[in-house]
């Protein structure tokens, strides 16, 4: 893949408004990676609006719909059967591929449906593989250097979008 910063561009082109949606349980080791995402860029960026879907997301769509996004960023843990620290970027149709999501109530994809829907908008998610998802586990370092890698390619992505 190339650069995760020239991809986000990619698929950033055009954006208006972009929104940055974290998901994951904190209490659950490398799971914490989309809210630990999330929380970088909401310190650092002025560019992106940044909500913390923790294990509800569906819960702040009345919110996003607010918002009006053009571009919708998800960041969660994902199991893509790689090392753990491996980002992927998966669109809507990538998610029927195998890849599983294990601490959510609603399952990405509806969620990701009903946001392209309501909103006419460009929505992806990066996915992050975790090493462990236990509970009250510590994030492991190959996911804690995912995570400032992440953050630190949506910000540069973004910097210079009004």
């Amino acid at each position: 893949m190339q650069d995760l910063t020239t991809e986000l561009k990619n698929r950033l082109k055009g954006s208006k408004r972009t929104a940055l949606l974290g998901v994951g349980s904190e209490l659950r080791g490398d799971d914490a990676a989309g809210m630990l995402v999330a929380e970088t860029v909401s310190k650092k960026s002025k560019k992106v609006k940044v909500f913390f879907g923790s294990t509800a997301p569906e819960n702040l769509a009345g919110e996003i719909i607010k918002y009006e996004p053009s571009h919708i960023i998800i960041v969660d843990t994902a199991d893509i059967k790689q090392k753990p620290g491996t980002v992927l970027l998966l669109n809507a149709e990538d998610l029927a591929q195998g890849v599983s999501f294990s601490t959510h109530k609603l399952p990405p994809k509806v969620m990701m449906d009903y946001f392209a829907k309501e909103l006419k908008c460009k929505i992806f998610i990066v996915g992050i593989q975790p090493k462990t998802i236990k509970f009250d586990a510590t994030v492991s370092k190959e996911v804690k250097s995912s995570v400032k890698m992440v953050a630190s390619a949506i910000i540069g992505a973004t910097h210079g979008k009004d």
